[in-house]
């Protein structure tokens, strides 16, 4: 789950070989999508407040976003967090905080629609998610409590894999894929085989 998309995969992995069993996802669904809730949420305050509309405002918006990005992480490891704009809007200043359980709330439809994807992709690959041995977080927005929350909550209480730097993750896989196809005959690679899926139907005429 990262600024833009979302997508689960389900693999087998023995000995070097990583086999796709299926894959799923939200081409519309991030980390962009819950910082537009958090704008949008602001904009009203600021509206209310000063009686002003800053919606046009495309610099005003353009720190508002940046100030509710910062919010947004901090919710990850505080229960609350504060926003501190000097002067966003006709020489006002804009000070504010938000609650964690605030976010969720305005954020619980986007939360709730990570799990329709991995129902999905279990469904694809014909598995119970009983059968699922760990549940791997990559990306950004997977640090978001709720989310792993959900995700917990939906393995029954299994717990999250968290061992790689979800930020770091994909960068990992791409060194290795490129080390790969370059012909890379160290040992760390040599014995590694990725076996992916077509995500989307393929037509032929």
């Amino acid at each position: 789950l990262g600024g833009g998309t979302f997508d689960v995969s389900i693999l087998t992995i023995e000995d070097g070989i990583f086999e796709v069993k299926a894959t799923a996802g939200d081409t519309h669904l991030g980390g962009e999508d819950f910082d537009n809730r958090l704008v949008s949420h602001f904009v009203e305050e600021f509206k209310r407040k000063h009686k002003k509309d800053i919606s046009q405002n495309k610099r005003a918006l353009r720190r508002l976003r940046t100030a509710c990005e910062r919010a947004k992480r901090t919710l990850s490891s505080s229960s609350q967090a504060s926003i501190e704009i000097d002067s966003l809007f006709e020489g006002i200043d804009f000070y504010t905080s938000i609650t964690r359980a605030r976010f969720e709330e305005m954020c619980s439809d986007l939360f709730r629609g990570t799990l329709e994807p991995v129902e999905k992709a279990l469904r694809d690959a014909k598995m119970d998610k009983a059968q699922i041995h760990d549940v791997v977080l990559v990306g950004g927005s997977t640090r978001i409590p709720k989310v792993q929350k959900l995700l917990q909550d939906f393995f029954n209480g299994r717990e999250l894999n968290k061992s790689i730097n979800p930020d770091e993750a994909v960068a990992y896989g791409a060194a290795i894929q490129a080390a790969i196809l370059s012909g890379d005959k160290s040992e760390n690679v040599q014995d590694l085989l990725l076996l992916d899926v077509a995500p989307l139907s393929l037509g032929i005429i």
